[in-house]
């Protein structure tokens, strides 16, 4: 498409006007004036009906770049129901990515409602990243730049502080989504109807104009109302709606609003917030607070006594994490909770079955390995764990403890944390060992480093005591910590071992994919950071087994800049996140948990996605340059 570009210079008041209007927002608001007046000298003002396309995919780079300044617009990937979309609004500029790669867009840009926006043709957007380096800077931003943008894509509606503490005691301020769905009284069912299509609510609130609620209506009321002799969609909604309306301030609790839609007997509750409008809680908020909440999967898990108790709160952790998921909670609380409670699970599981066996938990370290060691697990994890016992327990001990220990392992199969496949379990031969042996075998895999050496430290080194005497750990990771940092020849097999595998990009910066157009974001994203985290740590003597941990303290240690840091963590935590959301959306995750195809990303996630990839190679080009020259 193209734009007109303005046939006079803007009267003074118009520009002061289009001034005080974009300053609201970044980067604007930090721009010189002389470079806003090159901004809104040169745009061109557009209005866009609701339904109305501002731009879609053809032949063709972009040449215009819109600033959003009234309104909603939605971008969508392909056609259908399911298709990925991703929402903008005032003050957002699109296609910023599109355009600084002189390409076409992938998606369709279309208008929600009214749109009121300024355009800004290619030339003079090039122009003015030139002349502003404030411009300049947000254009070229990369992950960290771009990450509260995909949160948004995600519906992030609830506090990170909130969601662990999600009881029917909840406060219902913390329930309610990111918008106010709303029209007035005068308003035709016919728009009614289609805002709440376009919102997929399964209700709307009547009010005035400053926000008293009058009136509500639901997607239940519809049959009723589909069949009354006089329905007519032009009919205004107050002839149609409910009223009067029984509501409660957002300072009312779940419990609350539980109790009053029993007394009423009404699904939806409108909240108040200093007497006005505030949003709606609706009956499936409520059910799904009370079904899996982090109260109520704790309390299964401790009262699990036998393994279909164990089984039913593994199941409730899935369905917790899968509800955070979709609430839009990020990676890094939500793998955090998932190890937590995964850990919790397993210290129950190991208590019921050592009683019956005779086993004495406090007379062994039950070890997590892998990514539980890293608290990095998500919803598509097998096990990776071993057992350390005293140096004085008999070889008799050891076969009664090793049994156990592989009852164990197959408990917790059953509970849905598949065998490791590589035999790196509590229960095997080589993953049950005395202290002493496992210090022997941690010096002889530093001193010789072989592929298969650097293949277990690599699973080993990620350790963390689970359940029983967590000294009996201490001595490894102290030896781990000592022996590789002084071990330089280590650190530089562990660096070669690193880059043996690299980011899917091509020379241009551009994702590439196999020929059936995935990636896997587990093997070619998060463990790109998992094997770079892990060598910085070992070289500094980190003692940190997180990868997150890893990177910030470490990167502080060399001295790098606090930006290179924060590019790398939050590059990690996005991939990690598109993995949740990938499991997510195939419950049935295997065989391929981690495999994505990037051209089903909306054009922000694809965007993210690039940008995260090629901090991944930024990362390994420090390793080449410290570790494997």
């Amino acid at each position: 498409m193209s734009t007109t570009r303005p046939s006079s210079t803007p009267s003074a008041a118009l520009i002061a006007h289009l001034h005080a209007s974009v300053r609201e927002w970044p980067p604007f608001c930090d721009m010189a004036p002389p470079d806003l007046d090159a901004l809104v000298t040169n745009a061109t003002q557009r209005y866009f009906a609701p339904g109305e396309i501002l731009l879609g995919p053809a032949p063709g780079e972009v040449d215009t770049l819109f600033l959003l300044r009234r309104g909603t617009v939605r971008s969508q990937l392909g056609d259908g129901e399911g298709a990925p979309s991703s929402l903008y609004g005032p003050g957002e500029l699109l296609p910023v990515g599109a355009l600084l790669a002189r390409r076409a867009v992938r998606s369709t840009y279309r208008a929600v409602d009214d749109v009121f926006a300024l355009a800004l043709a290619a030339d003079d957007v090039r122009r003015l990243a030139g002349q502003s380096a404030v411009f300049a800077a947000f254009l070229g931003g990369q992950a960290q730049a771009l990450l509260a943008k995909s949160g948004e894509a995600l519906r992030e509606t609830q506090a990170r502080r909130a969601l662990a503490e999600q009881t029917m005691e909840t406060p219902l301020s913390r329930l309610l989504g990111d918008a106010l769905v709303r029209c007035e009284p005068g308003a035709p069912l016919a728009q009614v109807l289609r805002l709440m299509d376009e919102r997929l609510v399964g209700s709307v609130l009547v009010t005035t104009p400053e926000g008293a609620i009058v009136g509500i209506l639901t997607r239940h009321d519809l049959p009723a109302l589909i069949l009354q002799a006089d329905f007519s969609l032009t009919r205004p909604i107050e002839q149609v709606m409910r009223s009067p309306v029984h509501s409660l301030p957002e300072t009312a609790t779940a419990q609350d609003a539980a109790l009053l839609m029993a007394e009423r007997g009404i699904r939806h509750v409108p909240v108040t917030r200093r007497g006005l409008a505030a949003g709606v809680v609706s009956e499936r908020d409520l059910f799904a607070l009370q079904r899996a909440s982090l109260p109520r999967v704790g309390d299964r898990i401790r009262r699990a006594s036998d393994l279909p108790g164990l089984q039913a709160a593994a199941a409730d952790i899935r369905r917790l994490a899968r509800q955070l998921l979709s609430q839009g909670l990020s990676s890094q609380p939500l793998t955090q909770l998932v190890s937590h409670l995964n850990d919790r699970l397993t210290h129950r599981l190991l208590t019921v079955l050592a009683g019956p066996a005779g086993i004495d938990l406090n007379a062994l370290c039950w070890v997590a390995l892998g990514s539980e060691g890293r608290e990095e697990q998500t919803l598509a994890t097998d096990q990776d764990n071993a057992l350390v016992l005293p140096d004085g327990t008999s070889d008799a001990q050891l076969l009664r403890i090793r049994g156990w220990a592989a009852r164990a392992n197959e408990a917790l199969d059953a509970c849905g944390f598949p065998l490791c496949k590589g035999g790196i379990m509590a229960g095997q031969p080589d993953c049950c060992l005395r202290q002493s042996q496992w210090l022997e075998r941690f010096d002889r895999w530093i001193a010789h480093g072989s592929p298969q050496d650097l293949l277990h430290a690599a699973i080993y080194f990620d350790l963390r005591p689970l359940a029983g005497d967590a000294s009996l750990l201490a001595p490894l990771t102290q030896r781990i910590t000592e022996r590789t940092a002084a071990t330089p020849r280590f650190l530089h097999q562990l660096a070669l071992n690193a880059l043996t595998h690299r980011p899917p990009l091509d020379w241009f910066g551009r994702i590439e994919t196999d020929a059936q157009g995935a990636i896997d974001l587990k093997l070619q994203g998060a463990a790109l950071f998992v094997d770079a985290a892990r060598l910085m740590a070992l070289s500094q003597g980190v003692p940190a087994t997180g990868t997150r941990q890893r990177l910030q303290a470490s990167g502080q240690a060399l001295g790098l800049a606090p930006r290179e840091i924060s590019g790398w963590t939050e590059a990690f935590d996005f991939l990690q996140g598109l993995r949740l959301r990938v499991q997510l959306d195939a419950e049935s995750a295997a065989p391929h948990p981690n495999r994505l195809i990037p051209a089903n990303l909306g054009e922000i996630d694809h965007r993210i996605l690039a940008a995260s990839l090629r901090q991944a190679r930024t990362l390994q080009q420090r390793l080449a340059l410290d570790w494997a020259r």
